[in-house]
């Protein structure tokens, strides 16, 4: 079966000095949106990966240092953030309108 790894948690044993995570949490109204979908698109807007969030809104990618953008959709909406990551942790949230 192929699938997206569970979402959230803890980055133990994950060497945050090579790698480049992009992690965060999608909201709407002052509350965390579980289940919503979240795309990981390039520069070009390229599709890259898609993950669903956790129970508590939370999300997390593995992805090269650069410019990504962030798109959520939900039942509620959807929402949009442009990152520049780096190596090591990237945290954003994308608020849904």
């Amino acid at each position: 079966m192929c699938a997206a790894p569970k979402q959230g948690g803890p980055l133990a044993g994950i060497d945050l000095s090579t790698q480049t995570v992009i992690q965060g949490s999608v909201w709407y109204d002052g509350a965390p949106v579980a289940g919503a979908y979240v795309r990981l698109l390039d520069s070009t807007d390229e599709f890259t990966a898609e993950v669903v969030t956790s129970p508590e809104g939370e999300f997390r990618f593995f992805a090269a240092p650069g410019e990504w953008k962030i798109r959520s959709l939900a039942s509620v909406g959807k929402g949009e953030r442009v990152l520049s990551a780096e190596v090591g942790l990237n945290e954003t949230t994308v608020v849904i309108d």
